[in-house]
């Protein structure tokens, strides 16, 4: 499924799965990605992940892997903008871990909302209903959105605060916040599809 819509300024984006084809994109956005965002997503301020990392945000299944991408579409080289993933848990099939980065120019205009969006579509229909999320406690981008998505903090890992958020409460107050009007093709896409 590709998904068009638009960030909150109208610049036009498409949002599609992650492919094994899409490691240069990848390596792309991790090296625009500023140092201080490359730590709060990788927990490490390397330039370049190892390829094992690589290979791991590749390897996408589409169930017990799902990960999405979005493209900008006005622009030739079309662009990764951002990249959204849910690792399901080996113990407790339920349950994902949750990741989003964003290219730092693009913060602030709703592409890590609109991502989100179509990750918790995506789990819902692969029978996920809890997001599990890791995050350092200067990152206030993540704890707002967390926060947005009805996140509840279950504890701490050293010093990174772990919050669980359930899928359709985050997916019923994404529906009602109104704020990022890229949204709305995001629900209609899965309706859709449903």
């Amino acid at each position: 499924m590709i998904i068009e819509t638009h960030l909150n300024d109208a610049t036009p984006i498409c949002i599609r799965t992650v492919r094994r084809d899409d490691e240069e994109r990848l390596r792309a956005g991790i090296a625009r990605l500023s140092a201080h965002s490359r730590y709060l997503r990788f927990f490490s301020g390397m330039r370049e992940p190892p390829q094992g990392v690589i290979d791991k945000l590749l390897d996408v299944d589409g169930h017990d892997h799902i990960a999405w991408g979005a493209i900008r579409t006005d622009l030739a080289d079309a662009p990764a903008l951002g990249v959204v993933h849910a690792f399901r848990d080996e113990d407790r099939a339920e349950r994902a871990e949750f990741s989003v980065a964003v290219i730092d120019e693009y913060h602030g205009l709703g592409l890590a909302r609109l991502l989100t969006a179509t990750l918790l579509h995506d789990c819902r229909r692969e029978g996920l209903d809890t997001l599990a999320v890791s995050i350092l406690p200067e990152n206030a981008g993540a704890i707002r959105l967390t926060h947005l998505l009805g996140g509840n903090r279950t504890g701490n890992s050293g010093e990174v605060a772990e919050f669980d958020i359930n899928i359709p409460e985050a997916l019923e107050s994404l529906r009602c916040e109104g704020e990022t009007p890229g949204l709305d093709a995001i629900f209609a896409a899965f309706v859709k599809d449903a």
